[in-house]
């Protein structure tokens, strides 16, 4: 039995359903090519090596937003022609190696970025393929930390200024205009958001059209939450219900393609964090229970307030109130306030569910800590 196998790894550990992670794939294979849609996953949410090989089975693209994210995406089969590559702060050297491997698309940030890569492809007798990412205020209903398509953001250029891009767009010869890109934020469970996206590109579209620019390609970027409260009950994202609503409302142009880059919906919920209990410790009004795994494992609770279900493997005494809480020198280190488990004691092991997108790969050594190894549910089936 599965926690039997747990309690002889050394914890903390990454534990990945491999097999929950194909259904998943499989489900957005499915649905995406319903509708002839082009997915690119977002290594940013897990870059573990295992995972990204299962990723490229199933045909998928990458989204990119550092140099080395498009080079390990090279290094993991995806083909340079289904990588773009995002980001409000690409370095010289980022957008070289890009160039080099001749990369699907750069996705444009930023007026001045188009200048920069233009000259530097100039340098390089290159052309760049280049997407503008435009910022379409359209309010994503998330955390104000994870929203990144409304006015003030630092992401992408401000729909008010998409006439100038186009303007500096049309004097650069290195480069060409491939399309448009929105990302608008992430963990949105509200499908009318994507609607309002989709609405939003429909007339933004429209009067790229008037001004005589035809997009090829159209990307949506990603944002598709998941379940953290019930994750055996939505083990699987509705990506049905999701790609039918911008097929509902979206209105391409004529042979345009439709890209998405979607990365918490396909790996989160195939992740979970194990952590073991050091101590029990009664406060004046709260029960703390002291787990060897911390914020340098998992950031979210300490960085959004993100809440993820704990559970008690190894209890089965009468429930009790506890804040759960990791060991490093900092009063945010916690994973759960007034969580109810089954009575904790030294040495149970508990599950942090839903870890299997921004949690590894955000790991830090801070405290000196030694990173968290990772373990597959292929190598326990077979132990």
């Amino acid at each position: 039995d599965l926690i039997t196998k747990f309690q002889s790894i050394p914890t903390p550990f990454y534990y990945y359903d491999l097999g929950l992670l194909e259904e998943n794939l499989k489900m957005l294979q499915t649905y995406s090519a319903q509708h002839g849609y082009k997915i690119h996953y977002a290594l940013k949410a897990n870059a573990n090596d295992r995972i990204l090989r299962l990723i490229r089975q199933y045909g998928f693209g990458a989204d990119c937003v550092s140099g080395n994210e498009v080079k390990k995406a090279l290094e993991m089969g995806f083909p340079p022609q289904e990588i773009a590559f995002a980001g409000v702060g690409k370095t010289n050297w980022e957008i070289e190696l890009a160039l080099q491997a001749d990369i699907f698309a750069f996705n444009v940030e930023s007026i001045q970025e188009l200048t920069v890569i233009d000259g530097i492809a100039a340098q390089l007798g290159r052309t760049a393929r280049v997407a503008l990412r435009i910022n379409p205020d359209v309010e994503a209903n998330t955390h104000h930390y994870i929203t990144t398509g409304k006015e003030e953001n630092k992401f992408g250029i401000h729909i008010s200024h998409l006439e100038e891009a186009l303007e500096e767009l049309a004097g650069l010869s290195h480069l060409e205009f491939m399309g448009l890109h929105f990302h608008i934020g992430s963990q949105i469970i509200d499908l009318e958001v994507f609607k309002n996206l989709a609405l939003r590109v429909n007339d933004i579209q429209a009067e790229l059209v008037k001004k005589g620019f035809t997009p090829q390609h159209l990307n949506l970027g990603g944002g598709l939450g998941i379940d953290y409260q019930n994750p055996d009950k939505h083990p699987i994202p509705d990506f049905q219900h999701y790609f039918s609503t911008i097929q509902q409302y979206l209105k391409p142009l004529p042979g345009q393609t439709i890209h998405f880059e979607l990365g918490r919906s396909v790996v989160g919920q195939s992740g979970a964090l194990i952590t073991r209990v050091l101590y029990v410790k009664k406060g004046v009004k709260t029960r703390f229970a002291v787990v060897d795994a911390g914020m340098t494992e998992l950031i979210r609770p300490a960085l959004y307030h993100a809440v993820h279900k704990i559970e008690n493997l190894t209890g089965n005494g009468s429930p009790q109130i506890y804040d759960v809480v990791g060991p490093i020198c900092e009063s945010s280190d916690f994973f759960g306030k007034g969580v109810e488990l089954p009575e904790v004691r030294r040495g149970d092991l508990l599950a942090i569910r839903s870890t299997g997108a921004y949690a590894e790969v955000m790991a830090s050594n801070y405290n000196l800590r030694e990173k968290a190894k990772a373990i597959y549910s292929d190598e326990l089936l077979n132990a």
